[in-house]
Formats: C-alpha cells, structure tokens, sequence
C-alpha cells in the first residue's frame, strides 16, 4: 500500500499566524508623545474644550492608548478633566508659569551637575555630534525643526545624569515651556531668529560634554534667564486669546 502524503499542517497553520502584536506601551508612548507635540505647536490650542472621540481622530490612535495619554497629560497639568463636559487644553497662565520656571531652574541645575560628573564616552559623542549639528543649522534653523532635537537634548542629558525619576519630574516642565516658547517666536520675536536659544543650548552641551560641572550650571541657569525674559515679552504684547483661546481676541481699533 503507497504512503499516503503527509498533510502540510504546519505550513498552513504558520501561514495563518497573525502577525506579532505591538507592545501596547508603545502606542500608549506614542499618543501621549503626538498629543504632548500637538500642544506644544498650538494644534491644540490653550483653553480649547474638545472630547476624548476628538483626540483619536486628531491623532490616530484608538480609545485606550489616547485615554492613558490624557489620564498623564491631566496629571501633568496640561488638560483638565471636566466630568460631562469632556476636556480643556489648559490655558496658559504665565504668572503660575513663571513661577513653575523657578522650579526648573533649581531642577536643571542639580541634573546639569549629575549630567557633567556621569556622563560617559557614549553621553558625551553624543552631546558634540549634536553640537555640530546645532553649529551647521544655526542659522537656517526654523522652530519646527528645533522643537524635536531640543527635546532629544533634554532626553540625552537626563540619560547622562542617570536618575530615571528626573525625567518623571521635568518632563511637564519641559512640555511647559516648549509651548511658551512656541508662541513667543511665533507671535512675539522674528521668527527666523532662533539665534539665542540655540547658544544657550550649545553652550550647555559643551559643558556637560567637558564634564564641567560649573560651566554646565551656569549655562544651564543663563538657558531659563533666557526663557525667563520670554515671560517680559509675552506679558507686554502677547494676545491674551493666544492664551486662553475661550477669550475673545481683541480687534483692532475702529474709529466711530
């Protein structure tokens, strides 16, 4: 009797595997990163009212993944919560803001030291490779391009320093900020110009980088001087509905 042909079971059935999930705290990171992105440009902007469907069809991502980012954002408090009436972009009050820039100027003190004593040779290649690039774009760099690599800064320096619960702590403080200076270059200062935050930024690296502790503290605080002199310029010009969008925007001066 001729043996009859085994069956491919195991090629079929390998061809009916679905492919390999992604790990869900990738997408959980990813939304919180697109929706901490889009207040940071303004997409979503300060004192806007909008609902959890709102944010997964702004950014793609589906009910679970969008409800922990926002569960984080609230906790960072940069969307409130509003039971029955869905979510508020917080607006931006720059006087509870300057006052938060003292506490990151204490903050980024104590990580720039432990950054200049611990970082490695990895730490360091990677502080100057981004220091040249910073030198090569100074003057063609537009803010849409600097936002990415500034945070990518601030994620090498918290690597260097070595203490994970620093990045749980500065993280809103940097998203904070990021927002500020969006809109003090895009409504305030030339537009073009990014001159200065891009210095104090290369002047910080090089200081860690040299593993010069002072040099890195003091680069660090004349950073958030700088920022802080933002704050003198928003208060004096800026449309105070660029900052609370439920404010209505002053018109021009008509004569009656």
């Amino acid at each position: 009797m001729a043996a009859r042909k085994a069956k491919p079971q195991l090629v079929l059935q390998d061809s009916l595997d679905p492919p390999p999930r992604r790990n869900r705290l990738n997408f959980f990171e990813l939304a919180y990163e697109r929706i901490e992105a889009m207040l940071i440009d303004c997409q979503l902007r300060p004192g806007r009212l909008l609902t959890m469907q709102d944010l997964q069809e702004m950014t793609g991502f589906g009910r679970t993944p969008v409800h922990h980012a926002v569960s984080r954002l609230a906790a960072d408090t940069l969307i409130t919560v509003r039971p029955r009436h869905g979510l508020q972009i917080a607006p931006i009050d720059l006087a509870r803001e300057r006052l938060l820039l003292k506490l990151r100027r204490d903050l980024e003190r104590f990580v720039a030291r432990l950054a200049a004593e611990r970082a490695g040779p990895m730490h360091r290649n990677q502080m100057l490779h981004m220091a040249r690039l910073l030198r090569d774009k100074r003057e063609e760099m537009t803010l849409a391009a600097f936002n990415p690599l500034d945070r990518r800064i601030d994620q090498m320096i918290l690597s260097a320093a070595g203490e994970p619960f620093l990045e749980h702590t500065l993280r809103p403080l940097h998203t904070i900020f990021r927002r500020i200076g969006h809109i003090y270059h895009s409504h305030v200062a030339t537009p073009a110009d990014l001159s200065g935050t891009i210095d104090h930024h290369l002047a910080l690296l090089n200081g860690i980088a040299s593993s010069q502790a002072d040099r890195a503290i003091a680069a660090s605080d004349a950073l958030v001087g700088f920022v802080d002199g933002m704050f003198d310029e928003l208060e004096k010009t800026v449309d105070p509905a660029l900052l609370d969008c439920s404010i209505e925007p002053l018109l021009p001066h008509q004569p009656g």
